[in-house]
């Protein structure tokens, strides 16, 4: 239509909401569909931070606040820093809008101008190129491989910047692959940054609390000092807190960009839900000992998936340090044929073929940027997951 505005042409809807959206529609309409596409714990949010939000409602914690965040939140986040990763900020340094993405959308939308490049290593969280492109910029793709743990190297980082390279975005643990970044795998990472003192650095921590085996998380700033001013440290309540819904993320960095990020939300969407601010103030400063046995609870998932993911014809399935995702490889069934007689040829063909043949909702990695695979969200029960995993097992089995 005439008038809508062009530049929606250079993005697409988020392919993981669609498929969980795919997923919902067939349950309602009657079929036996077990959705693996949705990144969302399935463990409700904490009693204490439940009744934060309640509290607020009780006391007429109701009205706007501050654009990008109350007082109160800010300092929060700058005791969450602090306490677990080592890093001072004030709360000026602090941004909180309405869940990770926004903040992100905020950033960009105040740096980015045309002929900008951000740097993204593929595979990629869905929605990183989209808000680089409706910002006006430039995403620039790194491949990663299943044989590199789907981690970057120093000497990709170092080809792909340009002097057009404003952002670099890292994310450990990852969406969609699992995959985290030690220190030793980031150090020569920041490195390289080090010596490029236009480059910015946009760190998605969202998943830091789940991790496994022993693995320690680190974030660039922590491990770089001279990258801190050029660093916006992102995180959010979402995952480790189950407060998907409830929509509140947070960053940290340079004052003028946070300024900058402030300006934007103003006059977007003004303030984060004051309600749920005050619920995240209690989840970032009150009992954090249901993390770890969470945490714990998705190791135990991931360990089922990855086993009957790799007894799967056809199938590999690494097994990831962090996140509630896998991402397996299915080069193995490209080229072959459904019982109906469709040829499987790409990650698209297979998972549409998992979800008419078995009711498996998975996302294709095309979504992702790297190919042939898909992600699974073992965020679910250990019986829905076992289920569906024997499912893809006969799926897999039924290719000739």
């Amino acid at each position: 239509m005439a008038f809508i505005a062009s530049s929606l042409a250079r993005i697409k809807p988020s392919p993981t909401i669609a498929v969980t959206q795919k997923a919902a529609e067939l349950k309602a309409a009657g079929r036996d569909v077990i959705g693996l596409g949705a990144g969302e714990p399935d463990f409700p949010t904490p009693d204490n931070i439940k009744a934060a939000g309640i509290r607020a409602i009780e006391t007429n914690d109701t009205k706007y606040t501050a654009p990008d965040g109350t007082p109160a939140l800010k300092k929060a986040v700058c005791l969450k820093f602090k306490r677990e990763n080592n890093l001072t900020y004030t709360p000026e340094q602090v941004h909180v809008a309405s869940g990770g993405k926004q903040v992100i959308y905020n950033a960009m939308m105040a740096t980015l101008n045309p002929g900008d490049e951000v740097i993204i290593p593929a595979p990629y969280w869905v929605s990183y190129p989209d808000i680089v492109l409706l910002a006006g910029g430039t995403p620039v793709f790194i491949e990663t491989t299943l044989e590199s743990g789907f981690k970057v190297t120093a000497a990709q980082l170092e080809a792909a910047i340009t002097p057009k390279t404003k952002w670099v975005f890292l994310n450990s643990p990852s969406n969609p692959t699992g995959a985290a970044y030690s220190y030793d795998d980031l150090k020569p990472l920041t490195n390289v940054l080090v010596k490029h003192p236009h480059v910015w650095i946009m760190t998605d921590d969202m998943y830091e609390h789940i991790v496994y085996d022993g693995f320690k998380f680190v974030t660039p700033a922590e491990i770089e000092p001279a990258l801190y001013a050029r660093t916006l440290t992102v995180n959010g309540v979402s995952k480790a807190y189950s407060m998907t819904g409830w929509r509140i993320g947070y960053a940290a960095g340079d004052v003028a960009l946070i300024k900058a990020m402030a300006k934007i939300q103003s006059q977007s969407t003004s303030n984060p839900c004051s309600i749920s601010q005050a619920a995240a103030v209690e989840a970032l400063t009150g009992p954090q000992d249901f993390i770890a046995p969470r945490a714990e609870r998705f190791k135990q998932r991931r360990d089922l998936v990855v086993s009957m993911l790799n007894q799967a014809t056809g199938l590999k399935c690494p097994r990831p340090e962090g996140a509630f995702y896998v991402y397996p490889s299915c080069e193995g069934v490209i080229g072959k044929t459904t019982p109906d007689g469709k040829v499987i040829g790409n990650d698209g063909d297979f998972v549409t073929y998992l979800l008419e043949a078995e009711g498996v909702a998975v996302v294709q990695g095309a979504a992702f940027g790297l190919s042939p695979y898909f992600r699974i969200s073992y965020a679910t029960s250990e019986e829905a997951l076992t289920e569906a995993c024997t499912r893809i097992q006969r799926a897999c089995a039924a290719l000739k």
